[in-house]
């Protein structure tokens, strides 16, 4: 005689996607944000507001936050907007390599804080950031990237960049949308200081 079947309802433990960001395995990379692309990149206020968007949660969340600046002598330290937040302190990496990864001070850097998601934002995109993409994910890391929060000079540079990055790998995303993911649920003791900063965020087409 066969054994019987159950009708008890197994019960789950629920399973979160891999591909959603996770404060727990998360660090953000804010790529070359200084101040002399002020009035030469595309879309500046746009990505300045998205980017210290992005840097307020992460440090609400307690995720890592990396800072580089390219060439400071020539292209000025990190924007105000986004160097009045930084922790005292807090340290701002230097580079010459277009990608983070041509840093042996990014390099060990990201792997003291022993992250493998990295929400990158910054500038430019089709330089700086396409690089460093493209290398972290070469590198095994999972790659999210905000598309309000990166521009170049040329509006006309953004779209290929974009289009390598996602053939390579790159998960597209953007900074309200990272932040949702991170903070994850309403009964999160964040959940109202990030609906908060998401209300009275600049809104852009």
């Amino acid at each position: 005689m066969g054994a019987q079947q159950s009708n008890a309802v197994p019960t789950s433990v629920p399973v979160r996607s891999p591909r959603l960001l996770d404060r727990r395995r998360t660090a953000l990379v804010l790529i070359d944000v200084q101040e002399r692309y002020r009035t030469v990149l595309h879309g500046w206020d746009r990505v300045t507001a998205a980017c210290e968007l992005l840097l307020q949660g992460a440090l609400l969340l307690e995720v890592p936050v990396l800072v580089t600046e390219q060439y400071p002598h020539g292209l000025g330290h990190t924007a105000e907007e986004l160097s009045r937040h930084f922790v005292r302190g807090g340290r701002v990496i230097e580079k010459r390599s277009l990608s983070c990864l041509g840093a042996a001070e990014f390099d060990n850097a990201l792997r003291a804080v022993g992250r493998q998601q990295l929400l990158v934002a910054g500038i430019e995109t089709h330089a700086c950031v396409n690089q460093t993409v493209h290398d972290l994910l070469a590198a095994g890391y999972q790659v999210h990237v905000p598309e309000d929060a990166t521009s170049s000079r040329l509006a006309r540079d953004v779209a290929p960049a974009w289009a390598k990055m996602l053939a390579a790998g790159m998960l597209p995303t953007t900074s309200e949308q990272s932040l949702l993911e991170l903070v994850e649920t309403a009964d999160a003791p964040e959940f109202r200081s990030i609906q908060t900063m998401l209300k009275d965020a600049p809104r852009w087409p």
